[in-house]
């Protein structure tokens, strides 16, 4: 028998409406799911069957409607107008049933394309706690197509979706909008080449031909809307005593100009003393563990190079990124809930009379809030931007936000500098913590206004955002997050900093010519106890690892580094976290018998110069302010190159931020040394 031709469904439909969480649930592919618009940024694919029938589905980006603003808007609006990878079959648009009217704007857009099409209407539950009723039949009648009640989150109302996507298989046959009122011809023969039309128009630099065409625009969305009111009117129905619904109640206090601030500032301080209170106990566990491994292989291993390699090169590598593990957890667990919630949205609501201050609008908040976690998909997530300007200033400034791969060497300096903390309930740390998080957006903001009135461009800025209802965060959803970006830690930055832990050994352990030979030769009748030490010490200096160091080190310190702190800055342009593995390598490497915690080794480094601690006040904020600002990442780089399509861009930012970073870490050092 031969097997049945592929079909191919496309989901379509408003941001926040379910798409991403129905296109999981069809197929069991677990990609990102968000209750923030946006999200979805670029399309996705995946497979599943129905009675032996293959059926490919594409997740679109969410858009408002099939004229698009934004780029994200583009990749949706490009692709049903002119499928060139696959003909599409079937359209499956899903509708959040709690905001039908203006789901259905985008849907009567689509229909008038004239592909086959089925109804999902999703979040039915979350429509009857608003009060809202809707009659299945009747909608059905007065679209012309097949509604299918689903709850994507619950995967209700599948089995009816799948035997609707296998019985529709002709065209939308009714137009739901004759074109009246339209000034262009080209409408009422084809509506796919109109769009078409309105598309290149609305690139051109024409302002009579603009306004002419917004003209148009208007009086469709207008014509369409007064269409969808007389079918509303006889399919649904609404309480309007549950009109003011929880969300609304609760809305009151978190879009509140002064409150809602105040719950985000003591949300973002409950986050940070998490962090420290909860994963300190794990965390020391984990050190201690790592600690008691290399120890253990040190006394059992014969000495050589293959020990050396294992037990000062790999295992600090892997130590250095494992131990950071549980506060990568709670930070993502958190935001996972606070972004499932729909918090998020509203945070991104509140800041907007902030941001647009600085050349930023409401929806820079989310591209720069998940610059908490990486900045690479935040970047792209700007492309949901409309205002070109706005949108380039977010990509600039994004990096600023303190990352998750800060995180690890913030904890390593912030134990410096309270590695004899008493305890109490507030965790300094934690406060210190938030305030360089704190710092990053400050400085965001500072750069966003820089480069406001640096670049020209007229183009109006306006800024449209739904506010989706709360809901209950799903457990399968906030495990997906913790795995996948746990797993993004650990396997792909954790990739990189054991790769780089052992090129480091490697250039520790090895020095051109016979350098080592002669500081043995020194040391041979040296009978002091810390023989080992002085000689590791010395050959490390002299290691080809040393003469990098010393080579930046007039560079790095007026910022009072020296030059194992240089190799260690070298490194972690890499990735920011190889930071904390090349310190530890490195004074693994130095001291092969101290077996003590690494923030226990740094606190006890001096200065050759004059015997102070290295590792003093003002070198560890002098490190923490380099790390805040500097532009450390060369994946971001090619992410904002690729984003904006220049080089130009990415060279600005680099070294905008590195200096900035340089000139802040010399003020701190000098004030404080």
């Amino acid at each position: 028998m031969n097997p049945k031709k592929v079909k191919h469904i496309v989901l379509a439909g408003n941001p926040n409406s379910g798409k991403t969480t129905l296109f999981n649930a069809l197929t069991g592919l677990h990609q990102k799911i968000s209750n923030l618009p946006g999200t979805t940024i670029e399309k996705k694919t995946g497979y599943f069957n129905i009675d032996n029938q293959k059926i490919s589905i594409t997740d679109l980006p969410g858009t408002y409607s099939i004229h698009p603003k934004g780029e994200d808007e583009l990749i949706s609006v490009g692709f049903l107008i002119d499928p060139k990878e696959a003909p599409i079959d079937l359209i499956v648009f899903v509708a959040d049933a709690g905001n039908l009217s203006r789901n259905l704007l985008l849907y009567s857009q689509v229909a008038d394309l004239g592909y086959p099409m089925v109804l999902a209407l999703n979040m039915n539950d979350l429509a009857a706690k608003k009060g809202i009723s809707i009659d299945i039949a009747e909608l059905s009648k007065h679209l012309g197509v097949i509604v299918c009640p689903v709850n994507a989150r619950n995967e209700i109302g599948l089995a009816k979706l799948k035997e609707a996507i296998i019985k529709v298989d002709s065209a939308h046959q009714s137009t739901f909008y004759d074109g009246t009122g339209i000034s262009d011809a080209n409408f009422f023969s084809n509506y796919r080449h109109f769009l078409q039309d309105q598309i290149q128009k609305l690139n051109e630099l024409d302002p009579e031909q603009t306004k002419k065409n917004e003209l148009d625009i208007s009086t469709e969305t207008t014509a369409r809307y007064h269409k969808i009111d007389k079918i509303l009117s006889s399919s649904l129905e609404q309480d309007a005593k549950k009109n003011k619904n929880f969300t609304q109640r609760i809305d009151s206090v978190l879009l509140h100009p002064i409150y809602g601030f105040l719950v985000f500032y003591f949300t973002l301080f409950v986050i940070f003393q998490l962090i420290f209170k909860v994963a300190e106990y794990p965390m020391n566990w984990i050190e201690t563990g790592f600690g008691f491994i290399a120890e253990t292989l040190k006394t059992n291993l014969p000495s050589g190079m293959l020990s050396s390699l294992i037990c000062d090169g790999v295992i600090p590598g892997i130590g250095g990124v494992i131990v950071f593990l549980p506060q990568i957890i709670i930070l993502f667990t958190l935001l996972a809930i606070l972004e499932d919630s729909g918090y998020m949205t509203r945070v991104s609501f509140i800041t907007d009379r902030l941001m647009r201050k600085f050349g930023l609008n409401g929806k820079s908040v989310v591209p720069l809030i998940g610059g908490m976690a990486c900045a690479i998909p935040s970047i792209m997530a700007s492309r949901n931007i409309e205002n070109k300007k706005d949108r380039l200033i977010t990509i600039l400034v994004t990096p600023l936000m303190s990352c998750s791969a800060r995180l690890p060497v913030y904890t390593l300096l912030l134990s410096l500098l309270f590695i004899e903390q008493k305890q109490s309930w507030v965790d300094l740390r934690g406060v210190i913590l938030l305030g360089m998080y704190l710092l990053g957006f400050a400085a965001a903001l500072l750069f966003a206004f820089i480069f406001k009135l640096i670049l020209k461009q007229k183009e109006k800025s306006f800024f449209i955002l739904e506010l989706p209802d709360y809901r209950k965060p799903r457990l399968k959803n906030i495990l997906f997050t913790i795995k996948a970006k746990a797993g993004d830690f650990v396997f792909n930055a954790g990739k990189i900093i054991v790769m780089v832990s052992v090129v480091l050994w490697f250039l520790a352990s090895y020095a051109p010519g016979d350098k080592f030979k002669k500081i043995d030769h020194k040391y041979a009748n040296y009978t002091a106890d810390d023989k080992a030490v002085k000689i590791q010490s010395e050959r490390l200096e002299v290691s080809y690892a040393g003469i990098i160091g010393k080579t930046i080190e007039p560079a790095i310190k007026p910022l009072g580094y020296d030059w194992k702190i240089g190799i260690a800055l070298v490194t972690s342009f890499a990735a920011r976290e190889v930071f904390v593995g090349t310190i530890a390598t490195i004074y693994s490497v130095g001291n092969p018998d101290d077996v003590k915690t690494l923030s226990a080794v740094l606190a006890s480094q001096k200065r050759v110069s004059d015997n102070t601690p290295l590792y003093s006040l003002a070198t560890v904020l002098s490190l923490l302010i380099f790390y805040a600002f500097a532009m450390q990442c060369f994946s971001t780089l090619a992410v904002t190159y690729r984003e904006t399509h220049s080089i130009k861009w990415p060279l600005v930012q680099f070294f905008y931020m590195s200096g900035f970073a340089w000139l802040m870490s010399f003020i701190v050092y000098q004030i404080f040394s």
